[in-house]
């Protein structure tokens, strides 16, 4: 807007000045300030908008993922997971994308107190499986071997295998309480099982020596105690694969 001012003097005549009023440009500051200003607002990758305090979500490693397996798989083992929450959760956790979504996973599991093998599963000196007339039970994989373990299952196959197991102590003692079904102990080099003490009532026992060699230090002595009754018990290596089976090859080079 244009405004005109009259001035009046005695040696001049009269005339006119014009100013123009316009708006002053903002600061430096001002910018800075419309800068980090808009910066608040930003949108993070995930869709959601982040402001102070609110940092973008962490992602998940494939290491972390795998973490998280291992404890959904102890806990289906220790009986607080069905098979069916099981698999969903496993699903979940293989298409994990942040940290919080394997949080929740595990979140309604006993914390664990203190791990070893990166399997984020609790070292432990005891542990007991009680089932019955239920799913199978199972551990494989890369899971924590206590030093006893307690088995009281009625009618459910129990699967333990050492292939890749973590092992904490030199001696694991089971004391088994199971009837009916199979027990299945899955060895490796190193681990030799004692059966001395286990009480069969019509059961019978199937154990199959890998030849391996004899300077194989044992690492793990599997004591074996209390009563097996109407059923089996199998101790055995590892089965080939189709194409170690094609090619004729031993399942451990240790075995040779």
């Amino acid at each position: 807007m244009a405004l005109t001012i009259l001035i009046r003097d005695e040696t001049l005549s009269r005339y006119s000045v014009s100013l123009l009023l316009a708006p002053q440009p903002a600061s430096r500051g001002d910018v800075r300030q419309d800068q980090d200003g808009s910066m608040s607002g930003e949108i993070s990758p995930t869709g959601k908008r982040s402001g102070p305090g609110s940092p973008p979500e962490l992602r998940a490693s494939h290491a972390d993922r795998d973490r998280v397996v291992d404890v959904l798989r102890i806990a289906a083992g220790d009986g607080l997971l069905t098979v069916d929450e099981l698999d969903e959760r496993l699903e979940v956790a293989l298409s994990a994308r942040t940290l919080s979504e394997l949080a929740a996973l595990t979140a309604d599991l006993p914390p664990a107190s203190a791990t070893v093998g990166g399997t984020g599963a609790e070292v432990k000196d005891v542990v007991r499986i009680e089932q019955v007339h239920s799913g199978a039970v199972e551990r494989v994989g890369r899971w924590v071997v206590p030093r006893r373990l307690e088995l009281a299952v009625t009618y459910c196959e129990v699967m333990l295998d050492f292939t890749d197991a973590v092992i904490t102590h030199d001696t694991l003692r089971i004391d088994v309480y199971m009837t009916g079904k199979t027990l299945t102990l899955v060895t490796r080099p190193g681990i030799v099982v004692d059966i001395d003490g286990l009480q069969l009532v019509h059961s019978r026992v199937k154990y199959r020596h890998a030849p391996t060699n004899p300077d194989t230090p044992v690492t793990l002595r599997v004591e074996l105690a209390g009563q097996k009754a109407h059923g089996r018990v199998v101790v055995r290596p590892p089965r080939r694969t189709f194409g170690q089976w094609l090619l004729r090859r031993p399942t451990s080079p240790f075995s040779r």
